[in-house]
């Protein structure tokens, strides 16, 4: 398990991480999601060990992991700023990467290459961007480590190689109970691969849960009446919005859905449909009710992309 306690990490004045804090079990994926600035990879470089904490405490397995080669013989990084031996190719590396891991596995490794046709002998530095994050990926996965950190993991990538990638990380942590921690500037990017999500936001975790239980405690009804009616009709229920337009109101509700309905077909709507929330959505309204406003935070990401 990874544990992360009040930690704080400043630059020159400047706090990119304050008091944040956070658990994360084994065998699971763990998305982070933020725009830029957001602290994403600084706080991946405080988990590995690459920066030291001003303040707090962050353990794997209950031991602290800066300046601990033990602990960090047990888990891959894949910065988003990719680094490869000069002049090396995808067989060098692996020479090399073979040399440092006891549990680097070339014939998998070899499997991987040509599942991704990638050429073996070649310099990687005549490689494409997506290609580089590929030999990037296939060697981390090559390790077969206790932990994954990826950061920015799909960037460069086309949509058969994300796919593919995303396969063989739950793949990876379903068979080995290997836990992998991902950063990205998309929600739907990790929608359908993470566990669990925290999204960051001026150095700090604002939101952070299961994936399925934001979908679950969260949906989304269009309502109406054949008579006047305004929000105090919805009593006991948690409304997290409430949105009239004419005689028809779309209303995001928090709670066990099957009793909500139940009180709303108590009311003899004439029309009442239940309809589908997106993980953004859900974020959206989540955040709000913290009082957040998410779509100035996801205005900011796809500004910056």
């Amino acid at each position: 398990m990874i544990k992360v306690i009040n930690a704080t990490k400043t630059f020159d004045k400047f706090t990119a991480l304050k008091d944040i804090s956070c658990e994360i079990p084994e065998g699971c994926i763990y998305g982070l999601v933020g725009s830029n600035g957001a602290g994403k990879s600084t706080f991946i470089r405080l988990m590995t060990g690459v920066y030291k904490a001003d303040s707090g405490e962050i353990t794997i397995d209950d031991v602290e992991v800066y300046n601990n080669p033990a602990i960090k013989s047990h888990f891959m990084y894949v910065s988003d700023e990719l680094f490869f031996l000069p002049g090396a190719s995808l067989k060098r590396m692996a020479d090399f990467y073979s040399s440092i891991y006891e549990s680097f596995d070339k014939e998998y490794f070899e499997q991987l290459v040509n599942s991704f046709k990638l050429k073996y002998k070649a310099p990687i530095r005549s490689f494409s961007k997506g290609m580089k994050r590929q030999a990037a990926i296939i060697l981390a996965l090559a390790v077969k480590p206790k932990y994954y950190f990826f950061d920015e993991t799909f960037d460069g990538l086309d949509p058969v190689m994300r796919n593919l990638v995303k396969g063989l990380i739950c793949e990876d942590v379903m068979e080995r109970k290997a836990t992998a921690i991902i950063t990205s500037h998309s929600l739907r990017e990790l929608e359908d691969v993470c566990d669990q999500l925290a999204l960051l936001h001026e150095g700090g975790i604002v939101l952070q849960s299961e994936v399925n239980n934001l979908k679950t405690s969260l949906f989304k009804v269009q309502i109406a009446f054949n008579k006047e009616y305004d929000k105090e009709i919805f009593t006991d229920i948690d409304i997290l919005n409430f949105n009239k337009k004419g005689s028809v109101t779309n209303l995001i509700l928090r709670g066990d859905k099957d009793e909500i309905v139940g009180k709303l077909n108590n009311l003899s709507p004439a029309l009442l449909d239940i309809l589908p929330l997106t993980l953004e959505e859900v974020f959206t309204y989540e955040m709000q009710a913290l009082g957040y406003n998410f779509e100035k935070v996801l205005e900011e990401i796809a500004g910056e992309k």
